[in-house]
């Protein structure tokens, strides 16, 4: 989920502001269109900038708008086992149903060293745990082979894998199918890799259009492959329009047409350029979910968030 800010304020102001009402509606909006959980301080939320007090005031924030009715996942991966723990031990504290860790990056560590990172991590923190594999934004990759042992660890139950190739999840080994949630971090590859087992979608565009997302994944465990296929085929050129710039960027300024959201990003990130923010309007104008919300909620603050 995007994280909100307001002005040149930042997250903390916003989502203190009119005692909190610029969380409220975004995560309220997901929880009613069917989402079956929320993921605080993640990629989308710009978890590589947030402080310590901000990636607090977000869990917070979700956990207590949340309510129990979905569980909250909290980012709380870095390149530092004993950062990484203590994110962890907080996320935990504040009420989290399951933390989200990122590989190491940077460090570019070997397979041993991201295993161990692990270990140490569900050693010393008892909250489920799901595997975040994203090789183009860690530098690193979680082989088969490694993701083997950490399936094995006592809280580990599942995996985001970003890395778009579905053919690696189809290659996976029956028990590593049967031991973790496999869910696809990729909205342009979801419905290949979920038609092919996998549990589910860890999405950016559901920020947006929650409720087409969870009517491609009902299509999906329904067996109604060619509705699912079809309401793919209309998300299809937002998924696209999404993926042009590094994302948080593109999915604040779609929020910001549908919803309100001040689309400013932190830097050395920047806001989108004027062709992909053409291209995102572009997308959005077909999608009746989105005229219907901007309309209903003319009223919005600025500053929300998703």
């Amino acid at each position: 989920m995007a994280s909100p800010r307001r002005g040149d304020h930042g997250v903390g102001h916003a989502i203190q502001g009119r005692q909190g009402r610029y969380r409220r509606p975004l995560v309220e909006c997901q929880i009613r269109h069917g989402i079956s959980a929320i993921v605080a301080c993640g990629t989308t939320g710009e978890s590589a900038t947030l402080s310590r007090a901000e990636r607090r005031m977000v869990i917070e924030r979700c956990v207590e708008v949340a309510e129990k009715n979905v569980p909250v996942i909290a980012g709380t991966g870095t390149n530092c086992t004993e950062t990484t723990v203590e994110l962890t031990t907080e996320a935990k504290t504040l009420g989290s149903d399951a933390a989200l860790i990122v590989a190491p990056y940077y460090n570019k560590p070997s397979q041993e060293g991201i295993y161990r990172h692990y270990e140490a991590v569900v050693r010393a923190v008892d909250l489920p745990v799901i595997v975040y594999n994203v090789p183009s934004r860690s530098g690193v990759d979680i082989a088969p082979r490694t993701l083997e042992r950490l399936a094995q660890l006592p809280g580990v139950v599942g995996i985001k894998d970003a890395t778009g190739d579905v053919g690696r999840f189809l290659a996976s080994s029956p028990s590593i199918k049967a031991q973790l949630c496999h869910f696809s971090g990729n909205d342009q590859t979801a419905l290949p890799f979920n038609l092919c087992g996998g549990h589910g979608t860890i999405s950016v565009a559901a920020n947006v259009v929650p409720r087409l997302m969870v009517s491609l994944h009902h299509a999906i465990t329904t067996g109604n492959a060619q509705a699912a296929v079809a309401i793919h085929q209309r998300l299809q050129p937002l998924f696209i329009a999404l993926e042009r710039e590094t994302n948080p960027g593109p999915i604040k300024y779609a929020l910001h047409l549908a919803r309100g959201l001040n689309p400013d990003v932190r830097l050395p990130l920047t806001t989108v350029s004027p062709e992909t923010a053409a291209e995102i309007r572009s997308a959005l104008e077909p999608l009746a979910e989105v005229r219907s919300a901007s309309h209903a909620s003319p009223s919005l603050p600025l500053a929300l968030a998703s």
